[in-house]
């Protein structure tokens, strides 16, 4: 089964949404001794954050717009 633009934009926004709770990650890359990437965290996961809810909103623009005919 081939999964819609809607639900692909919705679980893409809940992980990287979770996945911003950056305190977090720097325990768990701590523990995992990748403390490092640390100071990367904000430039990688804000526009992926940016970029699913995009996606989602535009899945939600086209089934409005599919609705309306």
């Amino acid at each position: 089964m081939k999964p819609d633009l809607l639900t692909v934009g919705i679980v893409g926004t809940i992980i990287t949404a979770l996945c911003c709770f950056t305190p977090l990650l720097v325990v768990l890359f701590s523990l995992l001794g990748l403390s490092a990437i640390v100071g990367y965290l904000d430039f990688v996961l804000l526009p992926v954050l940016a970029f699913f809810v995009i996606i989602t909103g535009y899945a939600l623009w086209k089934r409005q717009k599919r609705r309306l005919k």
